[in-house]
């Protein structure tokens, strides 16, 4: 039975081969399937939804994009308790037998713990690779939902939506002479451990048997099992989705109790901004934030059994301005609000470059240290680029000169400056002091390479997605291909080859006809391959995503053997 039969109904006893399934129909019928979902949740339809939701979680399709999640993203290569991952493609082909709720049971997590900014560690729990992929296809129906329903203002761990939005809604907000004065700093205390079980179990619409089981799983720590009896752990991938469910609805409940008419509107001004469990409330008073509203959220989360961290959560004045997502924002005695980086985000930055010059030490190649920091300038900068930054980019570029010039008179005590200077800095156009070093090739050749200057990185005020946009809605397609376009654009600027492939190829993969996006990643891919001659020209390239260029190389090495022996 082929891909193409199966498609929208169950999986076949025999899985196809991986790189013969035609994506293009996959994408095409998730796609399909979401848009009902949600046509059917706005008719109030839950039957139907069900129905649907059950039809995707059941489809060839729905269990090939769950595969290609857990194999393609960052964790693909870190095993659960059982030690297994899907890496080659008979694995992957196997892999869709398994992916059946029929006599399912999924294994206790892997508990590992990061360290966070204060100091303390946080626990991360990771699933086997099995449960991963049972996790992303139930998502697929999942997040649809709780998409349709979320609050408008919630953005995080939402699709085409980041800090970007959250914090110029926060500018919105605060922005005008009219605007509220005080702000309801809120942070939830271990959200994603102490949601209660059985409020989840209650309230998010999908298989209730799964998702127990899910809950239930457990986790393995020092060869000892310990049990689950609260909380979605940190580290699944359908946990940010039941996080989210659990903390919708905020929004609605500070709007029917401040803002039900335009009078109670104007007089309270109460608005929530909430990225995951971070969030923020204004008000027109201390008092009224303090004794009214906060109120109202601590019963709110407590009916999920979760509760307000008092070490994180104050009401402070916008002329005293506040930390939210790695920004400062705070109204200026010339009437001005402006969004900025956080002084805490500008120290941790500074002290991870610091760290890096030390690291490599005096016998390092310039031109690799280079190699490793300009991704995290750059990085740094874009994610602060839409904010007021022009002067903090300045100072970041003087102090990162600082420390390149001693790191390169540490290298050559010897040297004077002049010879230290024409060593390890350049003029570039108008600009003279410019870092720069040589990267080794493969071929046994250097390449010369700059720092990147943060300064060079252009403000754009980021235009906040519209609050009831929904990317598994059909009429919003063309509004997400804009957002797409824009966002790109500021990705891809400065690498002129990929930006043009990108544009040529009007941001999509040719082969499965999916948006190209960083999120997605994209090879480069050689039409005719370099070992035959081909050459790193534009007519000769395409950009396709990492499963697709594999796809790819697997049909062309099988034709080219096929061929060989036939000539034999």
């Amino acid at each position: 039975m082929s891909a193409a039969a199966t498609l929208a109904g169950a999986a076949p006893r025999l899985a196809t081969d991986w790189h013969s399934i035609i994506w293009k129909k996959v994408y095409r019928t998730v796609r399909r399937l979401q848009a009902r979902i949600v046509k059917a949740i706005r008719a109030s339809r839950w039957g139907k939804v069900k129905s649907l939701v059950y039809l995707l979680t059941h489809s060839f399709s729905g269990r090939a994009l769950a595969i290609l999640r857990v194999t393609n993203n960052r964790g693909a290569s870190t095993p659960g308790v059982d030690g297994v991952i899907w890496d080659t493609p008979e694995l992957k082909t196997a892999a869709f037998h398994t992916l059946r709720a029929h006599h399912y049971s999924p294994q206790p997590l892997r508990r590992v713990y990061i360290p966070k900014s204060n100091g303390k560690t946080r626990p991360l729990g990771i699933p086997t690779i099995r449960d991963r992929a049972m996790q992303a296809l139930y998502l697929l129906g999942l997040d649809p939902i709780v998409e349709t329903t979320s609050d408008a203002n919630s953005y995080g761990f939402r699709s085409q939506r980041c800090c970007a939005d959250a914090l110029a809604q926060c500018h919105t907000t605060l922005n005008q002479a009219s605007s509220a004065t005080w702000i309801l700093e809120g942070d939830i205390k271990s959200c994603f451990d102490r949601i209660s079980h059985n409020w989840l179990l209650a309230h998010v619409p999908m298989d209730k048997t799964i998702l127990k089981k899910w809950l239930k799983a457990g986790f393995m720590e020092k060869r000892l099992w310990f049990a689950t009896t609260e909380g979605t752990p940190q580290g699944g991938i359908v946990s940010p989705a039941l996080a989210n469910a659990a903390l919708n609805g905020l929004e609605r409940l500070l709007r029917q109790r401040f803002a039900a008419t335009v009078r109670q509107q104007k007089k309270h001004k109460v608005h929530l901004v909430r990225y995951a469990d971070d969030f923020i409330i204004t008000g027109t008073s201390k008092v009224l934030l303090e004794y009214e509203v906060k109120p109202l959220v601590e019963q709110f989360l407590k009916e999920r059994s979760l509760e307000l961290s008092h070490e994180k959560t104050s009401i402070t004045h916008v002329q005293t301005g506040f930390d939210f997502l790695g920004q400062n924002l705070r109204r200026y005695h010339d009437g001005k609000v402006l969004l900025k980086p956080s002084r805490k985000s500008l120290r941790n930055f500074l002290a991870k470059v610091g760290a890096l010059f030390k690291g490599y030490g005096r016998h390092a190649n310039a031109g690799q240290m280079i190699q490793k920091l300009n991704p995290i300038l750059r990085g740094w900068a874009l994610y602060h680029c839409h904010a007021s930054s022009k002067s903090t980019f300045a100072k970041v570029d003087d102090w990162i000169f600082q420390t390149a010039w001693r790191w390169a008179r540490r290298r050559h005590p010897r040297k004077n400056a002049t010879w230290v200077k024409k060593k390890y800095f350049t003029r570039v156009g108008n600009a003279d002091w410019v870092f720069h070093g040589q990267v080794p090739t493969k071929e046994g050749k250097t390449w010369p390479i700059l720092l990147y200057r943060t300064a060079k990185t252009a403000i754009q005020r980021q235009v906040k997605i519209q609050g009831d946009a929904n990317p598994y809605d059909p009429e919003w397609e063309a509004y997400f291909e804009e957002r797409l376009q824009a966002r790109m654009a500021r990705t891809l600027a400065g690498k002129g080859k990929t930006k043009a492939l990108w544009q040529q190829q009007g941001g999509r993969c040719p082969v499965c006809g999916d948006a190209l996006t960083e999120e997605s990643g994209w090879h480069h891919h050689h039409i005719l391959w370099r070992v035959y001659g081909g050459e790193d020209q534009l007519a000769n390239l395409q950009l396709l995503h990492p499963n697709c260029h594999r796809q790819i190389h697997s049909k062309e090495l099988s034709g080219r053997e096929t061929a060989s022996r036939k000539g034999r």
